[in-house]
């Protein structure tokens, strides 16, 4: 069955290489996203608010991982070339690497046409900060940031649960990173309601973020230092971030390039001053944004080799067992 699954999640990547994330077209994740949407309106409001966000988190766990489970199982009961097809266009839909180069690059047009306004704007469409009165270097931070982190979130985190449990678990995985994006917020409204999908995405991202980074720093020569200072900054900086995870990626990137990711931001007007990651050894300018996505897309291909050469080593010991 881990064959299966390593062929669907090949399949995925070919599918999302292809077409991406055609914005007319039907996703589940904006279905998990409504769904999220109703729940939280129903459920947080007075007491145990905490119980009630489990509540919510385990029943979208449910419904998900369930309906994706039975389709699974229809497609491989007629056959097995049916069932790894649909359950690759499943886990296609729980990826997201071409949306997320593309992104960076509506970004990154602009301001090579010294578009700084348009920048800023396609800039606002991709992250939660102030973008309003951002210079170039402030730009490219936020769109290669975004690059870095949503390497593991988007795509490897993703593609390694699919080999676990295929298409249902990478789903399942898909449904807590929603959960957490959109209720695992430290505020008043969330703080008691997000704190399980805050946990639990966590948890379900602590080892594919570390793995990425790995990933990352693998693909290519650091451009301003040694090797070894490029693995030194990554192990200092990653557990800067606030969170557990998301300064792996961060972190690997911004030693890669020389360059310091982090520090302040704006969020409705409120000032948010982050650590740094990174030694600034070069000013950062929009050619870092085409560096971060070519990182990107060689960290996965690596990553897609190393799950294929797991998994086919444990497929391997299981059939001896």
């Amino acid at each position: 069955m881990i064959l299966y699954h390593l062929i669907a999640l090949t399949v995925a990547c070919m599918i999302d290489k292809l077409i991406g994330d055609p914005p007319n077209w039907p996703h589940p994740v904006r279905w998990m996203g409504a769904l999220i949407h109703k729940l939280e309106k129903i459920l947080n409001r007075g007491r145990f608010r905490k119980l009630k966000g489990i509540i919510m988190l385990s029943v979208i766990v449910l419904v998900i991982g369930g309906l994706s489970f039975l389709i699974i199982r229809i497609f491989y009961g007629i056959h097995p070339i049916a069932g790894i097809l649909a359950e690759g266009i499943l886990i296609f839909t729980a990826i997201a690497q071409k949306s997320l180069k593309d992104a960076a690059l509506e970004v990154y047009e602009p301001l090579a046409k010294g578009d700084i306004e348009k920048a800023r704007l396609k800039l606002s469409h991709i992250v939660g900060r102030d973008t309003e009165g951002l210079d170039e270097p402030g730009i490219v931070r936020a769109a290669v940031e975004t690059v870095a982190e949503n390497t593991s979130d988007g795509i490897t985190a993703p593609l390694l649960w699919a080999v676990v449990g295929g298409a249902p678990l990478a789903l399942i995985y898909r449904a807590i990173n929603t959960c957490d994006s959109m209720v695992g917020h430290m505020n008043d409204r969330f703080i008691d309601f997000g704190w399980a999908s805050a946990k639990v995405d966590d948890s379900a991202n602590w080892i594919p973020s570390r793995l990425t980074s790995i990933c990352i720093m693998l693909t290519q020569r650091p451009e301003h230092t040694s090797a070894g200072e490029a693995w030194v900054i990554l192990l200092r900086d990653a557990k800067k971030h606030p969170s557990p995870n998301s300064g792996w990626g961060e972190a690997a990137v911004a030693a890669l390039l020389g360059i310091q990711l982090g520090g302040i931001n704006f969020y409705k007007g409120v000032i948010s001053d982050r650590a740094t990651m990174g030694n600034s050894m070069v000013l950062l300018g929009k050619e870092h944004i085409l560096k971060s996505i070519s990182i990107m897309r060689r960290a996965v291909f690596l990553f897609l080799l190393l799950l294929w050469t797991g998994g086919m080593l444990l497929e391997m010991a299981l059939t001896r067992l």
